[in-house]
């Protein structure tokens, strides 16, 4: 991938992403929609991935037929939100190996602080997908990407609903490699480093905890 950031606007993803905004939207709603939008992104995250060829046999002849390269794929959650998105990638890709990055934002300074880190090995050879649904101040997710290139990732993609600018530019600033795809580019963080219009706190909403 070679833009830095990708806005999907496919229909389908901006009809879902307004119903999850809604406050109104319940907790298992919210959570459904988070599960289905978030397949909906990973067809575009995965759009350039490598392909080889692979002879087959179809009821009818023999043939050469594309099929995924490399090792699989390694998807990344930042937790706790990052867990919510999981589920909609293995769906597509259930052969991908799973890794977790436990940041937590200290409230008065607003970095991230790690508490966890295990992902799976061979990083260097793996197409990384790190996923975190809101991409706000941007901290924890240079944080998180800090310590996947630390393990050895090199192809690091970000995955995210919300993005804000703030968080747009400090990701540019420290990995300009890694290409950013999200639902939208929201206006502007608040004082307490919230993105508007949002749609809240991801992680309270799909969890039901306030």
């Amino acid at each position: 991938m070679t833009e830095h950031l990708t806005v999907v606007k496919h229909p389908l993803v901006q009809h879902k992403l307004t119903l999850m905004r809604d406050k109104g939207t319940s907790t298992a709603g919210f959570r459904r929609l988070l599960h289905e939008i978030t397949q909906l992104l990973a067809y575009e995250i995965t759009r350039e991935m490598p392909l080889a060829s692979t002879t087959i046999e179809t009821p009818m002849e023999e043939m050469e037929s594309p099929i995924l390269a490399g090792k699989k794929l390694a998807l990344v959650s930042i937790l706790r939100a990052g867990n919510g998105m999981l589920d909609g990638v293995l769906e597509l890709i259930p052969s991908a190996r799973v890794g977790f990055v436990g940041l937590y934002r200290d409230e008065e300074t607003l970095q991230p602080v790690q508490y966890y880190f295990k992902v799976p090995k061979g990083m260097h050879d793996r197409l990384v997908i790190a996923v975190d649904p809101m991409l706000a101040t941007g901290n924890s997710s240079v944080a998180a990407i800090d310590l996947l290139k630390e393990a050895g990732a090199t192809d690091i993609r970000f995955l995210c609903l919300l993005a804000a600018p703030e968080g747009v530019a400090r990701m540019k600033e420290a990995h300009p490699d890694v290409p950013i795809v999200t639902a939208s580019l929201d206006r502007e963080l608040n004082e307490k480093g919230y993105i508007m219009p949002g749609l809240g706190d991801a992680g309270d909403r799909m969890f039901g905890t306030k």
